[in-house]
């Protein structure tokens, strides 16, 4: 299996804008999926914002984001972003996430989501968020 690493960008309200600015700096293809599209809308105003985004390059660079819902806290100076580690194979995540989760804070545990066959997010006893992923197809 390969795993890949990459920063998570949190924002509230401002992802695309900053996906769309990264993407005419760093050239690739974006992909902005809103809560609206993914049928997961729990404030009207933030429908539009970016459940799940990426900005990818041929050139290597790769960069994800998402607008953090009003329901849950955000701080632009406590949890600007995450790690995201992403691979194809349930058994290797699940391995990663046991050995990250000791003497962690679980966020999110992991488990099967409506976007991918596993998904879990949690703080390490560092004060790093991970959020570690099963990867899945987009049909948009």
């Amino acid at each position: 299996m390969s795993v890949t690493t990459t920063t998570h960008l949190n924002f509230r309200g401002t992802a695309r804008e900053a996906l769309d600015f990264y993407q005419s700096v760093f050239g690739g293809r974006t992909v902005a999926v809103t809560y609206k599209d993914a049928g997961a809308v729990q404030n009207e105003s933030e429908a539009d914002w970016v459940m799940w985004g990426e900005v990818a390059g041929d050139n290597g660079f790769h960069v994800m984001a998402y607008d953090v819902p009003s329901h849950l806290p955000w701080n632009q100076g406590e949890n600007p972003f995450f790690v995201s580690v992403r691979g194809d194979d349930a058994e290797d995540i699940s391995a990663l996430w046991g050995k990250l989760a000791e003497g962690s804070t679980i966020v999110r545990p992991l488990e099967p989501a409506q976007w991918a066959p596993l998904y879990g997010m949690l703080t390490d006893r560092f004060g790093v968020t991970w959020v570690l992923d099963v990867t899945a197809p987009y049909n948009g």
